[in-house]
């Protein structure tokens, strides 16, 4: 087989053009072959085959820079770069990521996980190789779906001043996740159609040979930005702001897309070359639904069907369904996606009512000021959007949706720890940058019947900005364990009793999914003698003060329990009120560490940062006797 001459980097170079068709095959081959069985990105990986073959046989590795927009398109870089006999362990805890990571390899300028940012990545690493004087090639690669992420346009406005080569490969497949949406979608489809537009450039061409003076007439009009592109195509974008285009080229004719690579390079100045790809080639399921095979767990590669079945809904599932009751009941909801329409959940919601449903493309900053301004028309909006994924919108979140106080429901799914996805998809931060926005209600069920009644009361009670923060994966049902059966009404900025006696000595207040891990915990620690009381907080923005304040001096021991970072998060805020009340007990914050979690399944990765019911208890067990030691807390 070729593949097992692709040890290190560069060793595509000693194989002859007629082979990289048939290593092109074989990599598809043994893309599905693997993914099949650990998950990943399958369909975007398969379109782009050809593609990164051909950048491959072009460029040197380590030497020259290849930034990959988003990174999860970079598995065969990563096969042809020498980490073909480590991808069993893609995407496993401890293995290598499904994402472009420097720690793995010195191919890998840079770590790219979210949308968007080559383009600037890339201008600015090669700004560094102007001032420093090197000649490495730096070459960025970006899907048109990233192309509806401001950066990318902030990006495209910039490049143009410089004054050395940055070659942008543009791999246009159509979509994102998603279907594409917006301008550059609908300009890019008009340009990938334009035969007629090639035929008559070359015709014209032709014709200019054959009489006296035409090829002088050729290089003029090459020379000069309006040239033949300008005249048949009209609003080149990319050459009206400085930036040469070439294309479109067939991204799977490797024999083109080696031409185009090589002359885009001699360019002083940045270039745009235009590959069209089809996601999921090669793998019929993943062709005829790419959005599935997006980002895929174990599946039969025989049928394309996954290998786990969903036997309860998810939080997503929940979400769907109340929110289209709700909208079937208030005409005014309206929900808006940044290129998630699916992984949110809000394929329901379009179906049923297409004229309030609205994709901003890969555009969180966007889509929060588009919140806010259907809100201050008159409609209340649901903004579906991934924790990781909001942090794109903070700036916004404050300034155009906190200060005016409109009513907007932000659902923020895959909150917590995500697993898989790793470092840069972890949902681990956003109950410390929600909750340090002043007006704003943030709220975390601790099961998925809570999830449904949290987003009634968002939309039916609330009259300001809430979030609610929920985790990914099936929903987990409570309601037996709670003395309320089916819970206590929500009231705003209460919490609830779980469990509470007078005898316990300890107090679990914990929040969100962290809830049932503190019944799980307050097992393991009756059966070790330790009474415990357990209380969901329900709301980490703004905390039911008036409980701490009132139950706090009948514990020796609070803990707060939280899926997120310490710093800033739900266990400092009730410190801070502990300590504001006199609370002279001890107090243990169980939370993630202050630092990034790789990437893992979600039991494992809850393990080794200390969230899981047994470490809870131990870390319990382990201060209450360090007490004793010291002679108590009071």
């Amino acid at each position: 087989m070729l593949l097992e001459k692709i040890n290190e980097p560069n060793d595509i170079k000693k194989l002859s053009p007629d082979e990289l068709p048939v290593l092109a095959k074989e990599i598809r081959a043994f893309l599905l072959k693997t993914l099949s069985v650990t998950g990943g990105h399958v369909a975007s990986n398969l379109g782009d085959v050809e593609l990164t073959i051909a950048l491959h046989r072009v460029l040197d590795f380590p030497s020259d820079k290849l930034i990959w927009d988003v990174g999860h398109q970079s598995y065969t870089h990563k096969i042809l770069t020498g980490r073909r006999d480590q991808f069993a362990s893609l995407r496993q805890y401890g293995g290598i990521s499904g994402f472009m990571n420097p720690d793995e390899s010195s191919c890998d300028p840079f770590i790219s996980g979210h949308s968007s940012t080559s383009i600037a990545v890339a201008s600015g690493l090669a700004q560094a190789r102007q001032l420093k004087g090197g000649r490495e090639n730096v070459v960025a690669v970006i899907g048109d779906g990233a192309l509806t992420g401001g950066l990318a346009y902030e990006a495209l406005n910039n490049v143009s001043r410089l004054k050395s080569n940055l070659t942008i490969i543009l791999n246009d497949n159509h979509m994102s996740i998603s279907e594409n949406v917006g301008g550059m979608s609908t300009h890019l489809s008009s340009l990938r159609t334009s035969s007629g537009y090639k035929g008559l450039k070359n015709d014209i061409e032709e014709s200019l040979r054959k009489i006296p003076g035409g090829e002088q007439a050729i290089k003029r009009i090459r020379r000069t930005k309006n040239g033949i592109k300008q005249l048949l195509i009209p609003g080149m974008i990319f050459e009206n702001m400085g930036i040469m285009y070439l294309g479109p080229v067939d991204g799977h004719d490797i024999g083109s897309m080696i031409r185009l690579i090589r002359q885009a390079l001699t360019v002083e100045g940045p270039v745009i070359v235009h590959a069209v790809t089809r996601k999921g080639k090669g793998y019929l399921p993943a062709e005829k639904n790419p959005s599935l095979f997006h980002g895929i767990g174990p599946f039969d590669l025989a049928t394309g069907k996954p290998l786990q079945k969903k036997e309860k809904p998810d939080y997503t599932d929940i979400f769907s369904r109340t929110l289209v009751g709700e909208a079937e009941r208030d005409k005014r909801i309206v929900a808006v996606t940044a290129a998630m329409g699916i992984g949110t959940g809000l394929r329901r919601f379009r179906r049923d009512f297409p004229d309030r449903y609205f994709d901003v493309g890969i555009a969180e900053g966007y889509g929060t000021t588009f919140t806010a301004g259907l809100a201050a028309g008159g409609m209340l909006p649901v903004f579906a959007v991934y924790s990781s994924f909001l942090q794109r919108g903070f700036d916004q979140l404050i300034h155009d949706v906190a200060i005016g106080g409109y009513h907007c429901v932000f659902a923020v799914d895959r909150a917590g720890i995500v697993g898989r996805d790793g470092i840069t998809h972890q949902g681990i931060f956003d109950l410390s940058y929600l909750t340090m926005i002043p007006g704003v209600t943030v709220m975390a069920p601790k099961d998925g019947r809570e999830l449904k009644r949290m987003l009634t009361f968002a939309i039916r009670e609330m009259n300001s900005p809430v979030a609610i923060r929920y985790p990914r994966g099936e929903a987990a049902d409570l309601s037996e364990e709670s003395l309320f059966g089916d819970g206590e009404p929500i009231e705003y900025a209460r919490a609830e009793i779980i469990k509470k006696k007078s005898s316990d000595r300890v107090l679990l207040f914990a929040i969100g999914s962290m809830v049932g891990t503190a019944i799980e915990a307050e097992v393991i620690l009756n059966e070790a003698g330790i009474p415990v009381s357990v209380v969901n907080a329900r709301f980490a923005a703004p905390l039911d003060k008036d409980f701490l304040i009132r139950e706090c001096d009948g514990y020796d021991l609070i803990v707060s329990m939280e899926e997120n970072v310490r710093f800033g998060g739900f266990g400092e805020k009730v410190l801070s009120v502990l300590a504001q009340s006199g609370y002279r007990g001890d107090f243990l914050n169980i939370s993630i560490p202050d630092e990034f979690v790789p990437h893992g399944s979600c039991e494992e990765l809850k393990r080794e940062t200390g969230l899981d019911a047994s470490s809870v208890a131990a870390a319990i067990i382990k201060r209450i006797e360090d007490q004793k030691i010291r002679g108590g807390s009071r």
